[in-house]
């Protein structure tokens, strides 16, 4: 059963960086505002703005203690899940199992809460799955019921399954010897997955010449995912030691698949986001666009962070 913890010294003082690095990424939007077009100076203060919000709220949340930090997580999901349904035309008859896929939600959740991964890991890619489907079946309409049992699973794999790996990290148990605390290891991936984002873009728009799938997201190059990727390497082998339990080889390594990882899950919604002909999931975080905008890069890379740390350092 879950039990109550709170953060480690070590979160502290990275919550405090935070807030520092937010400071100062505030001074410098205001210098680099001065030389760039009114656009692009909206832009970049709404996302600092939004960026300000999103700490704030993390911040609270860590430091109210693990059990709040879960249903946090999973309220997060719940919100990227309707997001995703929102946005994805759903047929009539599929509306009858929507309540099914949302209640999935919380059942996920509730073996987190448990600590019981047998479940965790099993439960929405085997028994969600077969629910959907028999629920689909009954509903009895059969043209497009290949294309909506995709849409519903992938949905919730990607948005309450993958996600709720960065849940499960606050209840991984560690092999003996092993020191990690569970806020420590959240912070960790969430920090190097964002900074990744950042990094590919300043470097792509330094730099940036040779694209990597131009009818899928023009901005992204080469010479920003590779000069990115070079980064997010060394911010891992800086924060690890704080953080984590990884030495410099597994660091550089993981720096190096959360990289790769944050690439293609962003690109893998952008190609949502034009097969559906949307800028945006959403609009509800000015200068980001939705839920699933600012958490595209953590869909995929949160359970390969998971199971790195579970298979080298968990019990």
């Amino acid at each position: 059963m879950l039990e109550l913890m709170w953060p480690s010294p070590a979160v502290g003082w990275t919550i405090i960086a935070l807030w520092l690095g937010l400071v100062a990424a505030s001074i410098a939007v205001r210098l680099v505002g001065r030389r760039t077009d009114m656009a692009t100076r909206v832009e970049l203060e709404e996302r600092t703005n939004t960026w300000w919000w999103i700490v704030a709220l993390l911040s609270l949340v860590i430091l109210a203690g693990k059990l709040a930090t879960i249903v946090f997580i999973a309220l997060i999901s719940y919100l990227a899940l309707k997001e995703y349904l929102t946005a994805l035309p759903i047929r009539r008859a599929d509306r009858r199992v929507l309540l099914l896929a949302y209640l999935a939600v919380p059942i996920q959740y509730i073996f987190v809460g448990y600590a019981d991964y047998g479940m965790f890991a099993i439960f929405i890619p085997v028994y969600a799955f077969i629910f959907l489907t028999f629920g689909l079946v009954l509903a009895g309409e059969t043209a497009g019921f290949i294309r909506s049992v995709g849409v519903l699973h992938w949905g919730l794999m990607l948005t309450v399954y993958n996600l709720s790996h960065l849940a499960f990290l606050l209840v991984l148990p560690m092999r003996d010897g092993v020191s990690a605390d569970g806020f420590a290891l959240l912070l960790f991936v969430l920090i190097i997955v964002q900074a990744n984002d950042v990094a590919q873009y300043v470097w792509g728009k330094l730099f940036g010449k040779h694209k990597i799938v131009p009818k899928v997201s023009p901005g992204k190059t080469w010479e920003g995912f590779l000069f990115g990727g070079a980064t997010i390497v060394g911010l891992s082998l800086i924060l690890a030691p704080f953080l984590t339990p990884f030495g410099w080889a597994h660091a550089a390594i993981i720096g190096a698949i959360l990289a790769a990882s944050g690439f293609v899950g962003d690109v893998a919604l952008s190609a949502v986001k034009r097969d559906l002909g949307l800028k945006d999931m959403g609009n509800i975080l000015p200068g980001h666009g939705g839920y699933l905008d600012r958490l595209d890069s953590l869909t995929l890379s949160a359970p390969l962070f998971f199971h790195f740390t579970r298979y080298f350092y968990g019990a």
